[in-house]
């Protein structure tokens, strides 16, 4: 009976142990895929951060190379607007582009006598009024003197032909002169205009008028208001100077002198930036 019973105990204990070795095998590989799931995961973190990070540069290079456009693009309007001097002449990369088309239209024998940047944009300027601005229903007229210097339009008129004496105020016959000059000036939307008054030696006052200077510019700019109210030339055009009697054509000793320093200059002057602006809309023609 006692071996039998020891019998069955070993039995026993032999069964019992192992369900217990494979309790530890499967507990430390529990313990072993617990590690490695929590490495795992500590990796994942890590790969998330990179990428994070991996992200954040491209982001940051995508911003530097919009910004590196955004300079590209600011650096090529620069470099059009880049200044050429010259002696006095000052004149941007854009606009000598459109000047040298324009001089393709000037006469070969004109064009060589060009020595210099301020010679070449005096014939491209000159070409154009030439061009555009007919003054011969002005030049058949006494008392208005028309010339082109080069890149200015100078028109002068007596002051008979536009005010009464020591007046400023424009009177009814000034009209027609004037509609003749506002089209002129019209036909060469590129141009500014400036109005300068001039007179004689004769020293005015009265409760108006302090002396000639202020005589000059009054009348320059009742010229001025013509022009823009009834006429419609823009205003931002237009510029107003007094004179005085500071620039006489003639000594002024005798009656006809005096007449011929009492008047009236209309420059129609050209601002680059607009004319070649204006010159490169237009088809350039062949030589």
């Amino acid at each position: 009976m006692n071996k039998l019973v020891l019998f069955m105990s070993a039995a026993l204990l032999m069964t019992s142990c192992v369900p217990k070795k494979k309790y530890v095998a499967l507990e430390e590989k529990y313990n072993t895929t617990k590690g490695t799931l929590h490495k795992t995961e500590l990796e994942k973190e890590q790969l998330e951060q990179k990428f994070a990070k991996i992200e954040k540069r491209v982001e940051n290079y995508n911003n530097k190379i919009s910004s590196l456009r955004d300079i590209n693009s600011n650096l090529k309007k620069e470099n059009d607007n880049k200044l050429d001097i010259t002696g006095n002449t000052v004149i941007s990369s854009s606009m000598k582009k459109k000047m040298r088309e324009t001089l393709k239209n000037v006469d070969a024998a004109e064009l060589s006598k060009a020595k210099t940047l301020q010679d070449s944009m005096s014939l491209a300027v000159s070409y154009s009024l030439k061009k555009s601005i007919d003054t011969s229903d002005l030049e058949n007229s006494d008392d208005v003197a028309v010339n082109i210097d080069n890149t200015v339009v100078m028109i002068s008129v007596s002051d008979k032909m536009l005010f009464n004496t020591a007046s400023y105020r424009v009177n009814k016959k000034a009209h027609k002169i004037l509609k003749k000059l506002a089209d002129i000036i019209k036909s060469e939307p590129s141009m500014e205009v400036m109005i300068e008054g001039h007179t004689d030696s004769r020293p005015i006052r009265n409760e108006v008028l302090v002396d000639n200077w202020d005589l000059s510019v009054k009348r320059a700019t009742s010229i001025v208001r013509v022009l823009e109210k009834k006429y419609g030339i823009e205003s931002n055009r237009l510029i107003a100077a007094g004179r005085g009697s500071s620039i006489p054509l003639v000594e002024n000793n005798t009656s006809k002198n005096r007449a011929r320093n009492r008047r009236t200059k209309i420059m129609i002057l050209p601002n680059l930036d607009k004319f070649f602006g204006l010159m490169a809309r237009e088809e350039v023609l062949e030589p």
